[in-house]
């Protein structure tokens, strides 16, 4: 997983990092999670915590013209609670993606005709969405690897 990142980010320039999730509703809440955890170590770099409608940030990431754009979401892959992988843009009509009211698959190929930057979606397997739980022990710890995975990887 920290390889395919890596080689994702390899040679950005301005990198967005778009948390995507309801905080009221458990494990739906990682994306907005980590990216309000995230240390921005430079102007290189903007988190952006686009809640549950991520649609209504294109314009505050158009503006930053980024050369990447890493979208953070829950995202049903019928894998082990925590999973995590990088779902690429031809395989996300195959998964269950979060609670938001545009697909985002719209929202992708809006940013890319946009941007022209390079997208991925980075996703974690929810355990629980239910609305008023935190988030489950096992989500929140690969959240947390998450985390410390990106760290690793864009701060100097």
């Amino acid at each position: 997983m920290k390889q395919e990142l890596t080689e994702f980010l390899l040679g950005y320039k301005k990198l967005v990092i778009l948390g995507i999730g309801n905080e009221l509703k458990g494990d739906d809440a990682l994306g907005t999670f980590i990216v309000r955890n995230l240390n921005k170590p430079s102007h290189k770099i903007v988190s952006i915590d686009g809640g549950i409608v991520p649609e209504n940030f294109t314009g505050a990431i158009k503006k930053e013209n980024p050369t990447h754009i890493l979208l953070v979401d829950a995202v049903d892959m019928r894998k082990a609670p925590g999973s995590v992988r990088m779902v690429h843009k031809e395989e996300i009509s195959k998964y269950s993606i979060s609670t938001h009211s545009m697909p985002i698959s719209f929202l992708i190929n809006y940013l890319e005709n946009g941007t022209g930057a390079k997208i991925a979606l980075l996703g974690i397997q929810p355990q629980s969405m239910e609305l008023g739980q935190e988030m489950t022990a096992e989500v929140k710890k690969s959240a947390n690897n998450v985390l410390l995975m990106l760290k690793s990887i864009i701060l100097p």
